[in-house]
C-alpha cells in the first residue's frame, strides 16, 4: 500500500519542527507524493507560527519541488464546546485544516461525555476537514457515536503515523477507531504528522500494517488516490480543488 499525500505536516515555522518547506516538499516527492498539506500549528500552541503565517499564502506557487501543495494550519480545540484558535475568517482562507486537542490547550483529561461534546461540536464547523490524532487516551470518545456524526458532517478521521512516538498510550486506540470508520464509513486519511523530512519519508509503516489487518477499503481512504483526494476537496467546496485537481488528473 502506497499513499499518494500526506496531508498533516509541520515546518520549521514551528520551533518543535526542523525542515524547511521546500524540503518537505522534496522529500515528499522522494517518497513518491504527488501532493503535500504542509498544517503548522495555529496560534495558541507556545512555538506556533505568527497568525501572519496563516494570512500570506499567495506568496507560494501551487507547486513546489513537483509536488501539488496544499496550504493549511493545525487548529487546536480549545473547550468542550469546539471552540477553535484560529477565527472564521481565516479558516475560510486554508486550503485544509486539521482540528486536533493538544495538552498545551486542553490540559488534563476529559470525561467521556465531555470528549464526545467536543468532538460533536466541532463536527458541525464548516471550516473544519479532518480530525487530528484523536486516539489520544486523555480524551477518549465513543467513536461509533462520533464517527456517525463525522459521516454526516464530511469529516476525515486521521490515523497518525507521529503517535506512535509521542502518543502511544492512544495507539491502541486506533484499531478501535479504525473499525468504527469502516463499521460506519467514514473517510479517513493516513498521515506522518511529520515534525522532519526523516518521520515524512518513514512514518507511515505502522499504519499501513493496521489497515492491512483490517482490509480497510481504498474508496474510504482520501489519500490513496489522486482521484479520491480531488473528490474530498470538491466535496468540502474547496477554492482549490479545481486547480489542483487540473494538475493531478
Amino acid at each position: 500500500m502506497q499513499m499518494i499525500a500526506d496531508l498533516h505536516t509541520h515546518t520549521l515555522c514551528a520551533t518543535h519542527a526542523y525542515n524547511t518547506l521546500n524540503e518537505m516538499a522534496a522529500a515528499a516527492r522522494e517518497t513518491g507524493y504527488c501532493a503535500l498539506a504542509v498544517t503548522d500549528h495555529a496560534s495558541s500552541m507556545p512555538d506556533s507560527a505568527h497568525i501572519w503565517h496563516f494570512q500570506n499564502w499567495k506568496a507560494l506557487p501551487r507547486v513546489v519541488e513537483g509536488v501539488v501543495m496544499l496550504y493549511g494550519a493545525e487548529v487546536n480545540v480549545m473547550d468542550t464546546k469546539g471552540g477553535l484558535d484560529m477565527p472564521e475568517s481565516l479558516l475560510k482562507q486554508q486550503d485544509w485544516v486539521v482540528a486536533s486537542i493538544h495538552s498545551a490547550c486542553v490540559p488534563g483529561l476529559l470525561t467521556r461525555k465531555e470528549a464526545n461534546r467536543l468532538w460533536l461540536a466541532v463536527a458541525e464547523n464548516p471550516y473544519v476537514d479532518i480530525i487530528g490524532h484523536s486516539e489520544q487516551e486523555n480524551y477518549r470518545y465513543d467513536y461509533d457515536l462520533v464517527t456517525k456524526a463525522f459521516v454526516r458532517n464530511h469529516k476525515v478521521v486521521e490515523l497518525n503515523g507521529n503517535s506512535f512516538n509521542v502518543r502511544k498510550d492512544g495507539v491502541p486506540n486506533m484499531r478501535a477507531l479504525l473499525a468504527a470508520c469502516l463499521e460506519n464509513g467514514c473517510r479517513i486519511s493516513v498521515d506522518s504528522d511529520a515534525h522532519s523530512t526523516l518521520q515524512l519519508k518513514n512514518g507511515l509503516m505502522a499504519l499501513y500494517a493496521m489497515l492491512e489487518e483490517l482490509d480497510f477499503p481504498q474508496e474510504l481512504i482520501i489519500n490513496a488516490t489522486r482521484e479520491n483526494l480531488v473528490r474530498e476537496l470538491q466535496e468540502h467546496k474547496k477554492p482549490c480543488a479545481k486547480e489542483v485537481g487540473g494538475i493531478l488528473l
